[in-house]
């Protein structure tokens, strides 16, 4: 399973082929409903982000398998105790929602 490492921002559905078919790490902007894609860790992709204009209070990391059409919630950047979320698993079921939503329309 490779990662690949070509970060690209992306704000409506991808149809592009370059994106590997298993594995992707991703950061969703949950306000601006974008997301960064093709990190090897899941902060490069927060960063892209941020640059682009997006507050870190708003960015959620994520895992995708394409293949599978799975994601997982899991990254380091989630692990926010102020903000509810003690984790590396995106605990907070409305901010899971988001992120997902915007992974389901943009790459699923």
């Amino acid at each position: 399973m490779g990662v690949y490492c070509g970060y690209m921002i992306i704000r409506e559905r991808y149809t592009g082929s370059d994106l590997p078919r298993d594995f992707l790490k991703i950061v969703a902007d949950i306000e601006r409903s974008i997301l960064a894609a093709g990190c090897e860790l899941h902060i490069d992709c927060a960063e892209e982000l941020i640059a682009d204009g997006s507050d870190g209070k708003n960015l959620w990391g994520a895992n995708v398998y394409l293949d599978k059409k799975k994601i997982d919630f899991v990254s380091l950047i989630n692990i926010r105790p102020k903000d509810g979320n003690r984790t590396m698993e995106i605990a907070i079921p409305e901010i899971k929602g988001k992120v997902q939503e915007i992974i389901h329309r943009i790459l699923l």
